[in-house]
């Protein structure tokens, strides 16, 4: 009878701890997988909801549904270099090398509470679910800068009726609370 030397055993326990960690390395790629699938579709939802938000400012500006914020508009004298009470989010362009409003007002809402930018909705009347799942955890805000602005063709003489046209910026969230994006544009209101 010949005596075994047991490598068998050997080969088989290198191969066993070869496919376990094939098994590990495969798992720990799928757990990464979703989480940036989930983190982009937070970024997503975050986007999305930003974009919402510039358009209910569009809107805001161009036809809001009450009657002061339209006055507001029309003649501009609720536009200040500082922030108001009660999020209506109007500033004015700061003159010369100033910071611009969207850079030194607290755009999610949470440390002025809201003070400096409007929420989605609160001029226009728009709805938008906020919650659990796919839905952001809150809405959008935005804040509109009121801007001199120079058109081909304007007159621009010193005694021209100057036009405006308005920076929106909007922050919208994700469904989780670190997700945040933000958008710009800037408005002509037709006149």
């Amino acid at each position: 009878m010949r005596r075994q030397r047991g490598i068998a055993l050997l080969v088989s326990l290198v191969l066993l701890v070869m496919v376990m960690l094939l098994g590990v390395s495969a798992a720990v790629l799928s757990l990464q997988g979703e989480k940036a699938a989930r983190s982009e579709r937070d970024r997503d939802v975050a986007f999305l909801t930003a974009e919402d938000a510039l358009g209910d400012a569009e809107r805001d500006i161009q036809d809001s549904s009450d009657p002061a914020r339209r006055e507001a508009f029309a003649n501009g004298e609720a536009f200040s270099s500082q922030c108001g009470s009660g999020g209506v989010g109007l500033r004015l362009r700061p003159a010369g090398a100033q910071k611009p409003a969207w850079q030194t007002v607290d755009l999610s809402g949470v440390e002025d509470g809201g003070a400096c930018s409007a929420t989605h909705g609160a001029y226009t009347g728009a709805a938008m679910a906020t919650g659990e799942g796919f839905l952001p955890f809150k809405k959008p805000r935005y804040v509109i800068e009121r801007m001199e602005c120079h058109q081909p063709g304007d007159d621009a003489s010193a005694g021209a009726k100057p036009h405006y046209c308005y920076r929106v910026t909007a922050i919208g969230f994700g469904a989780k609370p670190e997700a945040e994006v933000v958008l710009q544009s800037v408005f002509i209101k037709p006149e």
